[in-house]
């Protein structure tokens, strides 16, 4: 019998093969040993087409090494035949930005721009990059590049956490530092869309350190005024707050002390701070064993998705499939 971890898993893995395996996927770190790895399984299981970035006789050798009878396409910037249009259509992009023509010839090198530039420019569909970057790294050129998606003002980061048979949301634990009340509003109505995504039923509660108004200060007033801007903006969503992490996640606390809330165990947690929902993820993945799958981006204007550093080859299956579903969804 499958657990909770395993069903999700392959719920990302079995959407993206209903593609056929022909989105097209750029892989930043194409030299890299366990990203050639991923990409041999990713082609192999019908999941994507893999496109590797990196020099071409270094991806040769790595194969060599690792004696895979494995032909992935590569993009080598030193030698990709279309890197002078990338440069100019990036020059057209950013040139308001303070970005000149050197400028730009010189930065389509990077792995991270020229990636989300294949997708730009429509040789990719979808752009995956982190396994030695920081997030900054990938998420500005991205973001730069691609913007935040049609009618949205800013993008998230979500992880799925799974503790033992229940499946969590928490957002936003990787883009945004920190957000007001209306960025928080944005967030939560992202990750509740994305719940639904992925046959979640999403249970929206805005976390902080006080319930329902117990302890009144700016920063717990800030939470509450985003949940007034979600229950104005979509009356559809399940939504209250702010509480406290426990209330939100057991229900008999609710239902002894505050039977009016709207929302009881819920599955959708939105943290008042980006440092508090990544020190929340890291705890409970590290000491609570809880599975983590993440950062998961949402609203960014194309397909662009984000590993951990020194995330494992399942992991970067995990966030392949990820961005394949996010490219069929467009």
């Amino acid at each position: 019998r499958q657990g909770k971890g395993e069903r999700i898993r392959y719920f990302f893995q079995n959407k993206a093969r209903s593609s056929g395996g022909r989105k097209r996927i750029a892989f930043a770190e194409g030299e890299e040993q366990k990203i050639i790895r991923a990409a041999y399984q990713i082609q192999e299981e019908g999941i994507a087409t893999p496109v590797l970035i990196g020099r071409q006789s270094v991806i040769e050798e790595q194969l060599k090494q690792l004696s895979f009878d494995y032909k992935p396409a590569i993009v080598d910037p030193n030698s990709f035949e279309k890197l002078d249009a990338y440069a100019r259509a990036l020059y057209e992009l950013r040139q308001r930005k303070g970005m000149t023509m050197v400028d730009a010839a010189k930065n389509i090198r990077d792995a991270n721009i020229l990636g989300s530039m294949m997708v730009k420019m429509g040789d990719a569909d979808a752009f995956v990059s982190g396994l030695t970057f920081d997030y900054p790294e990938v998420i500005r050129p991205a973001l730069q590049i691609h913007h935040t998606a049609p009618g949205l003002a800013r993008a998230a980061g979500v992880y799925i956490m799974i503790v033992e048979e229940k499946v969590f949301l928490f957002t936003d634990a990787t883009v945004n530092i920190d957000p007001s009340a209306e960025d928080l509003a944005d967030i939560a109505i992202l990750a509740a869309d994305y719940a639904r995504k992925i046959e979640l039923d999403p249970h929206v509660a805005f976390l902080s350190f006080s319930n329902f108004g117990s302890t009144p200060h700016p920063l717990s007033t800030k939470v509450s005024k985003a949940v007034q801007i979600v229950k104005s903006r979509r009356p559809d969503l399940l939504v209250d707050g702010e509480m406290q992490a426990d209330t939100a996640v057991e229900p008999s606390i609710v239902e002894e002390r505050y039977p009016f809330s709207a929302v009881k165990d819920a599955n959708v947690l939105v943290f008042p701070s980006l440092e508090s929902a990544n020190i929340a993820y890291k705890l409970l993945a590290r000491l609570g064993n809880a599975k983590a799958i993440g950062p998961i981006l949402l609203g960014v204007g194309a397909p662009v998705h984000v590993l951990q550093t020194g995330d494992d080859v399942n992991a970067i299956v995990q966030i392949a499939s990820v961005a394949v579903m996010d490219a069929m969804g467009r």
